[in-house]
């Protein structure tokens, strides 16, 4: 069994910064791929950020280009998402989700197999 705990949701202005956190216990964590999501009410959950198990590759969502940062530090079983320059949209839950290794895709939620508890972000204007 896998369990993701994330952390450093908040609130925040618009134009500032956060990073949430997000541990991981139960398994090898450097054999996971890990991914960000976001859910704002009423809406679909979004992909945001994804990091292949060895951290040479990252993808991201056009909306978060150049904004949002993925990073892992598999000694601390930790995957990260820096934010900067937030904006109003960007308020949602934001889930931290980890899946096996492989594969070409990154951004389907069904391609990861275990999910944190969503950490919340708000972003005012």
């Amino acid at each position: 069994q896998v369990h993701l705990v994330e952390s450093g949701g908040g609130l925040v202005q618009a134009g500032g910064s956060l990073r949430l956190s997000c541990v991981v216990s139960g398994r090898t964590f450097s054999g996971y791929r890990m991914g960000w999501f976001r859910q704002a009410p009423g809406k679909e959950r979004a992909f945001v950020a994804a990091i292949r198990w060895s951290g040479s590759s990252t993808y991201y969502a056009d909306s978060v280009k150049g904004r949002f940062t993925i990073s892992r530090d598999n000694a601390k079983n930790t995957v990260y998402l820096q934010m900067n320059s937030l904006k109003p949209e960007d308020t949602a839950d934001y889930y931290c989700a980890a899946g096996p290794a492989g594969g070409i895709s990154m951004t389907s939620p069904s391609l990861y197999d275990y999910w944190g508890q969503g950490t919340q972000v708000t972003v005012s204007s």
